[in-house]
């Protein structure tokens, strides 16, 4: 019995706590919800554009870049191993390091920001 109330007490202030940190939200007064998800979108477009053209991309650029290094170490230790190159790896890790460096000029226009 006691491990029933030490989850329903659990619930009870997990409910609690949504119920206290939730906030209702209203569209302005005709009830226009298009119009107040659009405003939305307006305003924090750019602080998105912005967080992620600065902490974004250069995050990705610099896991592949790892990755693309660790990957040409790798194949040329096998290089060295068995005397053949697998290029496929680093080809496809090198293709997508360009891709996420080249992003941020062209992913807005096709977003249309």
């Amino acid at each position: 019995m006691n491990k029933y109330k030490k989850i329903a007490s659990v619930l009870c202030m997990a409910l609690l706590l949504t119920m206290i940190f939730s906030t209702i939200a209203f569209a302005a007064g005709s009830g226009d919800v298009a119009g107040a998800i659009e405003g939305t979108w307006t305003d924090a477009s750019s602080q998105i554009k912005t967080v992620v053209n600065k902490v974004v991309f250069p995050a990705i650029d610099l896991i592949l870049a790892v990755f693309f290094f660790a990957k040409l170490g790798l194949a040329y230790f096998d290089y060295r191993k068995s005397g053949q190159f697998d290029w496929a790896a680093p080809a496809i890790l090198f293709a997508c390091l360009v891709f996420t460096l080249t992003a941020p000029i062209y992913i807005w226009k096709i977003l249309g920001m």
